[in-house]
This record gives C-alpha cells, sequence and structure tokens, in this order.
C-alpha cells in the first residue's frame, strides 16, 4: 500500500486500508470546523475528515551499521564545513579582505581533511563488511583456475601412490622376482 491509500482508523489507533477511489477536493479553512454548514451540504465531521499528514512506512534497505553510520555524519559535516569555508575564501577574495590569504589556505588544508573523511567511510564500510561475516563470492574464473589446481594436485598424489606402490612390492633394482 502506497501513502496515499493508508489512514488511521478514528478512535481505534489500529491502520487500516482505504480503497484507492479518489478522495474529496474541499477548500478547508483551518479556523472553521468541520460540519453541517459547510458549502458542500456533507456533514462531515471532525474526526471523518482527519488525515494525519504522512503516514511511516518500512525502510526498503537495512540501516547502515552504527561505525558506518557515525564516519559517513562525521565526513558529511566535514565536507559541508570545507565548502562554506571555500565559500568564505573565494567572496574574500573578491572584496579584497586580508582575510582571503588564510581563508584560501585554510580551505587547502580543509579539502585534505575532507578527502580523508570521504575514505574514513570507505574504509571503516570495508572494515565492518569484513568483521562481521558479508560474505563474498568468488568469481567462476576464480572457481576454476582452483579446480584445474585442485585436479592436478590430486593426479601428482595418485602418481606417488602408484611409484610407492611399485617400491614397496620390491620390483626396484631386479629384474626377476625369483
Amino acid at each position: 500500500m502506497g501513502t496515499a491509500e493508508r489512514q488511521e482508523a478514528p478512535g481505534s489507533g489500529v491502520e487500516a486500508a482505504v480503497s484507492t477511489a479518489p478522495r474529496r477536493q474541499e477548500a478547508r479553512v483551518h479556523d472553521i470546523p468541520a460540519g453541517s454548514d459547510m458549502p458542500s451540504g456533507r456533514g462531515a465531521t471532525r474526526e471523518e475528515s482527519y488525515q494525519p499528514l504522512w503516514v511511516e512506512e518500512p525502510a526498503r534497505r537495512r540501516r547502515l551499521p552504527d561505525p558506518v553510520r557515525n564516519s559517513a555524519v562525521r565526513a558529511v559535516l566535514i565536507i559541508a564545513l570545507t565548502l562554506l569555508q571555500a565559500m568564505v575564501a573565494f567572496l574574500c577574495t573578491l572584496a579584497g579582505s586580508w582575510l582571503a590569504f588564510p581563508m584560501v589556505v585554510s580551505s587547502v588544508a580543509s579539502t585534505v581533511v575532507a578527502t580523508w573523511g570521504a575514505l574514513d567511510v570507505w574504509v571503516t564500510r570495508q572494515v565492518w563488511n569484513q568483521r562481521h561475516g558479508v560474505v563474498s563470492t568468488p568469481s567462476s574464473t576464480a572457481r576454476a583456475l582452483r579446480r584445474e589446481r585442485r585436479k592436478a594436485r590430486r593426479q601428482a598424489r595418485v602418481a606417488e601412490r602408484t611409484q610407492e606402490r611399485i617400491r614397496r612390492q620390491g620390483g626396484t633394482g631386479r629384474l626377476s622376482h625369483s
């Protein structure tokens, strides 16, 4: 159900499905209570015309883990401050203020810090995935290479066992078994 199709049932506190029929379009003045003196003459009460501003729906994606979310928030704040600082440096340069040079130098330093913040989000996410069991499946070419290596090792073991069996039977260094 979409947001337009949900409505809270009056008095029950439980969400109920509403038909997808188009809703009536009435001009509502917030100072005038809804009632029988309305121009449409339908006599809707205040409880019947109540519609919540929004209805919460379940998220489509899972939320980020706490450490990743913390580093993302930190990176966004640093980047926002860097952009603000760069804008102030630009305006100071246009105005010919003495503050222009220190602001430009600090903007360059802030750009380095903002880059670090963005990389921090990426590294934190990778570490989280590695530590908390996100399974990565190898590509089909990696599987094929491993399969070939296993087959070669098996063949080498079989050949080694065959040679060992021949040695144990005592057939080495003799021309006859007598």
